[in-house]
């Protein structure tokens, strides 16, 4: 009998051992880190050109982010379709080694948008008005407005760990 009452509460203390780790393993909570900034400086030579190219700063900004991410490992890098924000992704891709997933700022599904990259680590390249919204979106708050044209610097950097939403807003030249 005396056995039968120790192998009982034995069960139960393992059985309850293995329910916690579970219950610790469902509500661990993982961190998702955004990136975003605004392309380089883009060829203005041709004011009828609405896809241009890069210039030579602006290749030489895009290979700066580079390093400036090159501690970062990155597991997804967006880009609108644009060339000048594709020539902008391009080099922290390659040192990541990942494609370049093209996106539209104002017709991504945001809930989609985080599901897929919760728990990860990720570049967002935009433009002067749909980085500082695409900022605010994933924050789910107004708290950037559109940036100058000639701003190529700012970096947005959004946390998220469960319900907390944390951002710091750098400027990079």
């Amino acid at each position: 009998m005396k056995k039968n009452i120790l192998l009982v509460l034995s069960l139960f203390l393992v059985m309850n051992c293995f329910a916690q780790e579970a219950k610790q393993k469902e509500t661990k909570t993982e961190t998702s880190t955004y990136y975003l900034i605004r392309h380089a400086e883009k060829d203005r030579s041709d004011k009828s050109n609405k896809n241009p190219d890069l210039t030579k700063q602006g290749n030489n900004r895009a290979a700066y982010w580079a390093e400036v991410f090159k501690n970062v490992k990155f597991d997804a890098v967006y880009s609108t379709e644009y060339n000048r924000t594709q020539q902008t992704a391009k080099p922290t891709a390659e040192a990541n080694e990942l494609e370049i997933t093209s996106y539209h700022p104002f017709k991504i599904d945001m809930e989609s948008f985080l599901k897929r990259t919760k728990g990860k680590t990720v570049l967002v390249v935009g433009h002067s008005n749909t980085t500082p919204a695409f900022t605010n979106r994933l924050l789910n708050k107004e708290m950037f407005e559109s940036i100058d044209d000639d701003n190529n610097g700012n970096l947005y950097i959004v946390t998220i760990t469960g319900d907390v939403k944390t951002v710091q807003l750098l400027t990079i030249n």
